[in-house]
């Protein structure tokens, strides 16, 4: 006989439905796979064998044909075990077809018939939902996940039986529901390093409030042990915490990354990604045969740290410069193109030179100019220019260290944080792809920045003396906003430029 069963691939963030057709036959006993699968779906066929033997059903020893439609669209993954391991049950006539054409199904199969959870349950489960299938039927430790998609019924199994029982017996069953959305999805978490924690660095305190308000990228650069990375990983704690839309799309790129399995429904907190300086650029942008969202595609609404920014490779920091400037990053293979979204703020520290203290008020630098050029030559001047909130970060005095008070905590920064956020979307009321400053377009300058004669003479004679580009005087434009922003005041003025301008000067010191 012949079954037919509903499943889905992930193509970038996005999901297709794919049909799983089994049809078993007489001949000589055996399992075909068609449809482009890969190894994994290969292997499926000795996994579901086992399954069905352990979990007490009869494998049929005859020939099946499983066909997996559309027969031109590559299938990876082990998710389909379960709508594999159905289709022969169905074609078998062990389990009830009646609902075969209404529910889809995905979901690992463990050789004693236990269910095992996949990745990219979210983006399979809205497609189910706009395409107009009645519910999922999947793992049960990936059911939670597939709940926050309104208008579709989950039902979550532990095992193979749970699933068989279900198509029998379907009004013994009732599907998952999640409740309390609201507050389970957007309070944030409290494991987020305070600033108060922080001693002096006013400057560098100052700077980071900026970046959290405006999503500003921002690189700080001081001698070791000035508190580089500590103020960097504060960021995420002063942070608002993520909308329930803002939360949708992180949560389908973590899911089809793969780093949502027994962990839940949505990600409630900003992301905060640091990969290591001997990363790759496929790492970072993402890649693979399959395409699969990088660090920057993780970090999308958070915080992409990149510590000692200057040890990475030249040509690996260049493959950020377009998603800076977009937004997003388009991974293209010679089968498919797929596009991940890259909102995030870059966030980096590094040393002024190889030995780390040139410009050092307490240790003299033994590096010579030759070495400290050849140092900064790792970072391009168009990168520079992406980097709008360029800090140097001192050594405390001893004197500081042992004397000075804690600084201000990081849940009373986060309400001015929150305030400068609020304007900023009030203003941006008819533009729905603007949630911060940084995002501001060209057109939008002269309608959200207009400068009096004050301060345009003085972005003038800036540009003029740093030799600034043209993107990198737009940028200091909307820094100056997002000061303008955290003042309560809706009209820019010399003061906000001033301080702006004074981001700007790092990339000269080489």
């Amino acid at each position: 006989m012949l079954a037919r069963v509903w499943s889905a691939s992930i193509v970038g963030i996005d999901a297709v439905k794919v049909g799983v057709e089994v049809d078993v036959s007489g001949g000589l006993p055996g399992i075909v796979i068609l449809g482009l699968p890969d190894a994994a779906i290969q292997e499926s066929k000795e996994r579901v064998k086992a399954t069905l033997k352990n979990a007490d059903f009869a494998f049929p020893m005859r020939k099946i044909v499983i066909n997996l439609t559309p027969a031109d669209l590559r299938k990876e993954g082990p998710c389909f075990d379960l709508p594999i391991s159905v289709g022969i049950l169905a074609a078998s006539e062990q389990v009830s077809a009646d609902l075969l054409g209404d529910y889809l199904f995905l979901g690992e199969v463990s050789l004693d018939g236990s269910l095992r959870p996949v990745a990219g349950v979210l983006p399979i489960a809205a497609t189910a939902q706009k395409m107009g299938i009645a519910g999922l039927v999947l793992p049960v430790d990936n059911a939670q996940e597939a709940a926050v998609v309104e208008g579709l019924a989950v039902y979550g199994c532990k095992n193979l039986s749970e699933v068989v029982d279900f198509l029998n017996h379907p009004e013994l069953y009732k599907p998952m529901r999640l409740d309390d959305k609201v507050e389970t999805l957007n309070t944030m978490s409290l494991h987020f390093a305070d600033l108060n924690d922080v001693k002096g660095q006013a400057h560098a305190r100052r700077a980071l409030e900026i970046a959290a308000a405006g999503g500003h990228n921002l690189i700080f650069v001081g001698p070791p042990g000035s508190g580089k990375t500590m103020l960097a990983r504060r960021l995420p704690g002063i942070l608002p915490p993520l909308e329930f839309a803002e939360s949708l799309e992180v949560t389908r790129i973590h899911s089809v990354a793969g780093l949502l399995k027994n962990r839940g429904s949505l990600v409630r907190d900003r992301p905060f990604r640091s990969p290591h300086h001997s990363a790759s650029g496929p790492s970072l942008v993402g890649g693979g045969s399959f395409p699969r969202p990088g660090e920057i595609s993780l970090a999308h609404r958070g915080v992409l740290f990149l510590d000692e920014l200057t040890e990475f490779k030249r040509d690996v920091l260049e493959f950020l410069r377009q998603p800076l400037e977009d937004g997003y990053v388009t991974i293209s293979r010679t089968r498919q193109s797929v596009m991940f979204p890259a909102q995030f703020t870059l966030v980096a520290s590094t040393n002024p030179c190889p030995c780390g203290y040139y410009g050092d008020t307490i240790q003299q630098c033994t590096c010579s100019p030759r070495q400290r050029e050849q140092y900064w030559a790792k970072l391009s001047g168009p990168l520079m220019d992406r980097i709008d909130l360029q800090v140097a970060v001192n050594r405390l005095k001893p004197e500081e260290i042992t004397q000075q008070p804690m600084g201000e905590a990081s849940l009373k920064v986060r309400e001015r944080v929150q305030q400068a956020r609020d304007r900023a979307i009030t203003r941006f009321q008819g533009e729905s792809n603007l949630r911060c400053n940084a995002q501001i377009q060209s057109r939008h300058l002269q309608r959200w920045c207009k400068l009096d004669d004050a301060s345009r003479n003085l972005l003038e004679a800036a540009i003029r003396k740093l030799g600034l580009s043209a993107r990198a005087s737009d940028r200091i434009l909307k820094v100056a906003r997002t000061i303008a922003d955290l003042a309560g005041d809706d009209e820019l003025k010399a003061n906000h430029v001033a301080e702006a301008i004074q981001y700007r000067t790092i990339d000269r010191m080489q």
